[in-house]
């Protein structure tokens, strides 16, 4: 625990950065929000944000062609957690592996479940460290991680899912510091878990407040968001809060005011995480901009096309070339994605899935060994030079594709390491 004094310096920035206006793009806010009351304490040191919408991007592509890898939280189930010594031979060996390939980026989990692989004063320590949420590993692992992978050459982001607490019965058991004991007024329900009120403002500002942490207390490239927004389109949801909201004089329908909910919190996360010069802010949609905007309620051709929302997309084109259905090749998604209005500044990837290695009857290339390597050719036609790859397991721990996987590697490996063309 942080002493006495560090608690009360965090507790008065905390309070600071919740009392501030938040600078978003214009729309129908609807009724006025309550301020956000103190959390309990567990608090942690967040300066008020100064950028606004609209200033001048951190390009990620200044250095280097963005190569990225997601390890999930799937991922650190196979770490050894049980010290510090042995998670750092076990990370060791992960990124050793990410950098065989050339890739130059890890996308980190770091919060799945309204938990922290990391030391956090708002966050319990996740279950995937000890198997009991919020039981401390007695080590700080993104430190170690940070470190190891800048050892290395390699950047780092942190992959935050913001409203999702519960899912599928993972974890097993809350503790007393979850946000979801804690507040459980912030909670909504669905057949498949529990998740924080994505239109509640205190909800907001509390995911924007951990975002400062681990910007403030890590030396991270970069905060990562990937395509969970509203978990479920039923009207049942939120039903009181769009009453209240209509009730308020709010105009918007419940998809157009759902978005808004969406688009404000992406835009105060871009405002947090730009206090931190060199730090990035990204978000792996879904693959179709129209199943964004009218399942998830997430308005990703906005983000891209204006100001103020995130330093880059990457949508997740998971389907490959020769998939059985025309829409859902990489060639068409990558096209229409390639064809939106993109604001200054604001750059557009690929998610890619190499999962599918070794999925016969999906499109014959994923049998090829090369499946990977011909998509990040095939996307540079669309200008698209940057690409993820979901994820680490299914590269470097695939024990059902083992042979498929060692090629597809060895192909990316080729790829990258050749000079540019011309």
């Amino acid at each position: 625990m942080r002493g006495l004094g560090q608690a009360l310096a965090v507790l008065a920035a905390v309070t600071l950065l919740w009392a501030l206006p938040v600078l978003l793009p214009p729309a129908d806010a609807g009724p006025a929000a309550a301020p956000m009351p103190s959390p309990a304490p567990l608090c942690t040191p967040v300066p008020a944000p100064t950028a606004a919408p609209g200033n001048a991007a951190v390009d990620p592509t200044a250095a280097a062609p963005y190569r990225a890898v997601w390890v999930s939280y799937l991922e650190w189930q196979q770490v050894d957690f049980s010290s510090s010594a042995a998670f750092a031979a076990d990370i060791g060996a992960m990124l050793d592996n990410i950098a065989s390939l050339g890739a130059n980026v890890v996308l980190a989990q770091v919060r799945p479940f309204g938990d922290a692989l990391y030391e956090s004063a708002l966050y319990p320590f996740s279950h995937l460290c000890t198997g009991t949420q919020g039981q401390s590993p007695g080590f700080d692992p993104l430190a170690l991680l940070v470190a190891a992978a800048h050892a290395r050459g390699l950047e780092v982001e942190a992959w935050v899912n913001p409203y999702r607490i519960q899912a599928g019965g993972v974890p097993a058991a809350l503790c007393a510091q979850s946000p979801a004991l804690l507040h459980p007024d912030w909670l909504k329900q669905t057949t498949g878990g529990t998740y924080l009120d994505p239109a509640s403002p205190e909800v907001r500002q509390y995911i924007a407040a951990g975002l400062e942490e681990l910007c403030a207390n890590y030396d991270l490239d970069g905060i990562h968001f990937d395509d969970y927004f509203y978990p479920t389109a039923d009207p049942a949801f939120d039903a009181d809060a769009y009453t209240a909201y209509r009730a308020g004089s709010g105009t918007l329908d419940l998809a157009g005011w759902r978005r808004q909910n969406v688009d404000d919190l992406v835009a105060l996360c871009w405002q947090t995480v730009h206090a931190h010069p060199g730090v990035r802010f990204g978000i792996a949609p879904q693959g179709d901009p129209a199943t964004n905007l009218a399942t998830q309620y997430s308005d990703a051709a906005r983000w891209l096309a204006v100001p103020g929302y995130v330093d880059y997309l990457m949508p997740q084109l998971y389907w490959g070339l020769d998939w059985p259905d025309p829409a859902r090749r990489l060639d068409a998604l990558a096209g229409t994605w390639a064809a939106l209005p993109r604001a200054d500044g604001v750059t557009l990837y690929a998610g890619l899935g190499a999962y599918r290695i070794g999925s016969g009857g999906n499109g014959e290339s994923w049998l090829s060994g090369a499946a990977l390597a011909g998509q990040v050719q095939a996307l540079e036609h669309f200008g698209i030079t940057g690409v993820g790859l979901y994820r680490y397991a299914s590269l470097f721990a695939n024990t059902e594709q083992s042979a498929l996987a060692q090629q597809e590697c060895a192909a990316l490996a080729a790829l990258w390491a050749a000079p540019p063309a011309g």
